[in-house]
């Protein structure tokens, strides 16, 4: 029998409250969760990408099964590089579902032997989104409801890195 390996590809910029529940759940279903973390060409990163991966590499450090992995490719290549035969995502809602169910078309002509997973995320983290932490922390409000509390250490210490003058959310 063939091993259950899946990817769950993001930016995670930071990594929410939101994106370790998929975790959480998504290593449950399969033998081995490949963390996939790329840079997005349309976002802006607060964190560079070595930062990311040592965030994820610390939320997830407790996680059976579950691995941390750069990429800079299309994720069906990325998935196809990992041995992977289910890629995992996160839907909030319906326009995330949306947006999702075009790029698993996309992926799916691109690369059929790799399905593709939908998991709603838990009703009290829908609301989450990364960009909305890093605008709440550029505005000097409290994230802690939203991230782990490492995780808010670091954005917090980035946005006084920063400083609020050279940040916009």
């Amino acid at each position: 029998m063939t091993d259950r390996i899946g990817v769950y590809p993001g930016t995670f910029d930071p990594v929410t409250l939101g994106h370790m529940d998929i975790i959480r759940r998504g290593a449950t279903l399969v033998d081995r969760l490949v963390i996939g973390v790329t840079t997005n060409a349309s976002k802006s990163p607060m964190f560079s990408l070595a930062e990311r991966l040592a965030m994820i590499e610390r939320e997830t450090a407790e996680i059976e099964g579950v691995s941390v992995v750069a990429f800079d490719s299309l994720l069906m290549d990325f998935a196809e590089a990992q041995g992977a035969n289910i890629i995992l995502r996160g839907v909030r809602g319906v326009t995330d579902f949306e947006y999702e169910y075009q790029l698993t078309g996309m992926n799916r002509a691109l690369n059929d032997r790799v399905e593709t997973v939908f998991l709603m995320a838990d009703v009290a983290l829908q609301p989450i989104a990364s960009r909305l932490v890093k605008e709440i922390a550029f505005y000097g409000g409290p994230v802690t409801r939203f991230v782990t509390p490492s995780v808010a250490q670091d954005v917090v210490d980035r946005v006084e890195q920063i400083g609020r003058k050279g940040m916009r959310p």
